[in-house]
């Protein structure tokens, strides 16, 4: 793919799952890409299978040395590390805060350091993975649904602000993928994301297929667009239907 060869490429949260996949496909597409995760040893351990730069910490801190890691230029940014809180409103105010941090300003912060150079030169790639619970919810994980719809609506705003500029942003939307994330979302994952789960090398290949068609939207499950017109067609209809499946949920615990 001729946007991604050669390609200076980030990938936050690539120690597994997802971000493990997206890594090494921008790879075998071409790209040079950094490796970061909290974890040093997995950054390491992705980086060396694929040619690339281990760049290990946290994902807000990483913009400049990896930048420098790639000789001075950016050219994609996969803001793909994220965080699946669970809890009600009840959630401590600190769970809270972390998924804030994690699933949103993680993702500002990065724009911030990106934009002025992509700006100037009018080209850039940001790639939010953002879950089909930023454009829906999930039952049981009150911080994780409200700060993925804060990633989505911060992917958009990036996008209809930019985009005549040169910037291209993406928002990957999937439901559930097989990683350890979905493993930790326990009883709620296994009633609502497990039947439907995919590999990550799935959302991979759907993001360079959104990456071709030139499309923000990124749906590795397709009949989440149809649940997203249903909810905003008719959210009433809509919520009563979650609502019986919070109720299933309820009855099985």
């Amino acid at each position: 793919m001729g946007v991604v060869q050669g390609a200076g490429v980030v990938v936050t949260g690539a120690g597994g799952g997802i971000g493990a996949a997206l890594a090494r496909r921008f790879a075998a597409e071409g790209a040079r890409v950094v490796v970061n995760d909290l974890d040093a040893n997995k950054a390491r351990a992705v980086a060396d299978g694929i040619g690339g730069i281990a760049v290990p910490g946290d994902a807000s801190t990483i913009v400049a040395e990896a930048r420098a890691a790639l000789g001075g230029t950016v050219d994609v940014y996969c803001a793909n590390a994220g965080l699946a809180s669970g809890g009600s409103e009840a959630a401590e105010e600190d769970v809270w805060a972390l998924a804030w941090d994690v699933n949103v300003m993680a993702h500002v912060r990065a724009a911030t350091e990106l934009l002025p150079e992509w700006l100037e030169r009018g080209s850039g790639r940001f790639v939010s993975t953002v879950s089909a619970a930023g454009l829906l919810t999930m039952i049981g994980a009150a911080p994780y649904s409200v700060t993925k719809h804060g990633a989505y609506a911060f992917a958009e705003w990036l996008s209809l602000t930019y985009r005549h500029r040169g910037i291209k942003v993406h928002a990957i939307c999937p439901q559930g993928v097989r990683t350890d994330m979905l493993a930790g979302t326990g009883s709620a994952g296994d009633l609502v994301l497990a039947p439907t789960a995919i590999e990550p090398e799935a959302v991979a290949e759907a993001l360079f297929k959104g990456i071709e068609e030139d499309r923000f939207l990124i749906l590795p499950h397709p009949e989440v667009a149809a649940y997203y017109q249903a909810r905003a067609t008719d959210p009433d209809h809509w919520l009563t239907s979650m609502n019986h499946i919070q109720q299933k949920w309820e009855a099985a615990r």
